[in-house]
């Protein structure tokens, strides 16, 4: 059995996403790995939930969102991701803003879905994000709009690292979950 209250002894806090600085300043082209990354976050989702009880999957510690939401908030974002990619792809200034306050994620309920549904609707949206990748030419990754919060161009090649990134915060911060219970209940 999980207890309501854990202690944080030890683990590392990582920083908040919206205090994250990125530089985008790289020419290589890194995108294949990028891609590799993308393609590997529904594995490692998979591996961090499995054989986890279903009473941790949906703990919302310190009124935070639970590993469940946090998966459920990867899958809310997968279709803004395809829009930006649009953005850039046709030439908009600025991409479109995300909600800052994750109205989404925080309304859809996602504690209440089974997590098999969970992962399967990520994964689903995360094919046809790969999908649209993988018919990209390396002229596309550096084509470039604004992005609204950063202020920053960012080119395709930099908005998939961003989500990249995005995807191990959100990996990271299910781990801290997972570490913060299990040593609560050695």
């Amino acid at each position: 059995m999980y207890f309501l209250q854990a202690t944080k002894t030890n683990i590392m806090q990582q920083i908040k996403w919206f205090e994250r600085k990125f530089d985008f300043s790289f020419q290589q082209n890194i995108f294949p790995s990028i891609i590799e990354r993308l393609n590997g976050t529904l594995i490692r989702l998979k591996t961090k939930t499995e054989k986890t009880s279903p009473k941790l999957l949906s703990i919302k510690p310190d009124d935070k969102w639970s590993i469940k939401e946090n998966i459920g908030h990867l899958t809310d974002l997968e279709p803004l991701w395809h829009e930006r990619l649009n953005d850039i792809l046709e030439n908009k200034q600025y991409l479109r803003p995300a909600d800052l306050e994750n109205r989404k994620t925080d309304f859809a309920q996602h504690n209440e879905k089974d997590i098999d549904s969970l992962l399967l609707e990520f994964q689903k949206l995360r094919e046809i994000t790969l999908d649209k990748l993988s018919h990209l030419t390396e002229e596309d990754i550096y084509k470039t709009s604004l992005h609204p919060r950063l202020e920053k161009p960012m080119r395709i090649m930099d908005l998939f690292l961003f989500v990249a990134e995005h995807d191990d915060h959100h990996l990271a911060r299910i781990s801290e979950i997972k570490t913060t219970y299990n040593n609560a209940n050695s």
